[in-house]
């Protein structure tokens, strides 16, 4: 897989589901763009890979046209991290650092108590004034610890917000990003006691595999390792791949948000303004003659008739 994909699964006659992501090229390629405006601690940038391929697992489990926004805050030395997917199974991810990193791979080590993870689901057709659904739940346990991996956070999550048990196992580094989900699916008729028995056997199963596995077996692998006495059917893979949203026409609209005045004080101390993208190291630049075309009057704007002629 030179880009990546997701491929969904689940087990004849048990009430469970399941998806593993692999992001290959298209994880390579968002690293490369965002190094452009400075590359992320090995540590935060494997978070970062964790976020996305969690992401697109997540994305991949609901009936929704419209973006997924995985947020991190906290007031550690990692202050933000978000990774956004769409329905299409697109990603972009970035962070925010304003502390010493150390070597350790842990979320303890990066966030601090009170931080929290929030999910968000903006749907694509939003009426204007209508906000978006968000859960927001701690990094911390039952004892005010901050769980050691993301995983255990989002398990969390959706157990708290969408009643679903559900199993995470993430890995990442400089070369890839992977994700495996394991959930038991909504309430059947199917015995409850029997249900529950298979998610956490399967579940336990899926967890066995370690960050080594998941990092260097193909995909076929992965599955046929922990699964090969289930009854596993897998879907038709999808493509996944990174691609950012920016925007001129998004700039400009930032610009009018900010003001004519400010703009133009910038222009003035600076000569030009330059917007660069945090998720993938685009540049956007506005000299003085843009800035008053975007602050002009409708009525000084060309019409048609004037620009063809």
């Amino acid at each position: 897989m030179t880009t990546g994909e997701l491929l969904r699964f689940s087990f004849d006659g048990l009430p469970v589901r399941g998806a593993l992501v692999r992001l290959t090229g298209s994880w390579r390629e968002a690293l490369r763009r965002r190094a452009t405006v400075g590359a992320f601690p090995a540590p935060v940038r494997d978070l970062l890979g964790e976020m996305a391929a969690a992401g697109m697992l997540m994305q991949s489990s609901i009936k929704f046209d419209g973006a997924l926004v995985l947020q991190l805050h906290s007031d550690g030395p990692v202050k933000f991290a978000v990774a956004e997917v769409s329905s299409a199974l697109t990603f972009r991810a970035t962070a925010r650092v304003a502390g010493d990193i150390g070597a350790e791979h842990s979320l303890a080590t990066l966030m601090s108590r009170d931080g929290r993870c929030a999910i968000t689901l903006d749907p694509y057709d939003r009426q204007p004034g209508k906000l978006p659904y968000q859960g927001v739940v701690p990094l911390t346990d039952t004892t005010g610890a901050v769980l050691p991996h993301l995983a255990a956070v989002l398990e969390f999550y959706m157990l708290q917000s969408e009643q679903l048990a559900t199993r995470f196992v993430l890995a990442a580094n400089d070369e890839l990003a992977v994700g495996l989900l394991v959930q038991r699916m909504p309430e059947t008729n199917a015995d409850r006691h029997a249900a529950a028995e298979a998610f956490e056997r399967i579940a336990t199963l899926g967890g066995s595999l370690s960050s080594e596995e998941l990092l260097t077996l193909p995909p076929e692998t992965l599955l046929r390792r922990p699964f090969w006495a289930e009854p596993l059917r897998c879907q038709v893979p999808r493509r996944a791949e990174f691609r950012c949203s920016c925007s001129r026409e998004r700039v400009q609209s930032m610009l009018l948000g900010l003001g004519q005045a400010e703009a133009e004080d910038i222009i003035a101390d600076r000569g030009t303004v330059e917007v660069g993208c945090e998720f993938c190291g685009e540049h956007y630049y506005f000299d003085a003659v843009d800035v008053g075309a975007l602050f002009a009057p409708a009525s000084d704007q060309p019409g048609t008739s004037d620009a063809l002629q």
